[in-house]
């Protein structure tokens, strides 16, 4: 299959993105990932900005293959805490969590991120936001859903994602996955309707 210049572009920095959620986007990065030059890659996407953004918007459109939402032979809580494993599985343990979170820690933290870094940063935070407000769409189509704003439930899940992310990056066993299941098990229970 023949990629258009454009879709090349798109594909290379999805693709950086996905290796290294921290990866600048810098022309010349890009271009040399899709094997083009920079004259083409401006041509399409002038700034940055336009670029990270239109990756963005095109990761929000990409399903997760086997979702766990779609599972019907689950709870909504079982649902829901394997979507959030799902995240969690992304980063890994041990050596490969360390990194995520150093590549983050020294992206974001260790000094200040320049605009496009922030903006980069907001565009992948609103993207797992996003895909949180998907499968929490579907619990409160079910009306397994708590009732509340969906944004706020994803950020509180995500809050929790993130604080067992930087937990993973720590020195600990695997004790500690299935301290994760209860975890997720507890927050999930928190935007769930009680069930009488």
């Amino acid at each position: 299959m023949t990629h258009s210049t454009r879709d090349k572009i798109l594909i290379a920095a999805a693709t950086m993105l996905g290796e290294d959620p921290t990866a600048r986007l810098s022309v010349r990065a890009v271009a040399a990932r899709a094997d083009v030059s920079t004259g083409s890659l401006r041509h399409f996407f002038p700034t940055q900005r336009a670029l990270i953004d239109e990756v963005v918007a095109g990761l929000h459109e990409v399903d997760l293959p086997d979702d766990p939402m779609q599972d019907l032979t689950r709870t909504p809580a079982e649902r829901l805490v394997a979507c959030l494993q799902l995240l969690l599985s992304q980063v890994g343990t041990g050596e490969r969590a360390r990194n995520h979170w150093g590549a983050l820690y020294n992206a974001y933290v260790a000094s200040s991120p320049s605009e496009d870094d922030s903006h980069a940063f907001l565009a992948l935070e609103r993207l797992s936001i996003n895909r949180v407000v998907r499968w929490l769409s579907v619990l409160r189509d079910d009306g397994t859903l708590a009732p509340g704003e969906l944004e706020h439930h994803a950020r509180f899940l995500l809050t929790v994602v993130n604080g067992l992310l930087t937990e993973r990056a720590l020195p600990g066993d695997l004790t500690r996955l299935e301290f994760e299941k209860r975890t997720l098990t507890a927050a999930t229970s928190a935007v769930l309707q009680q069930q009488l």
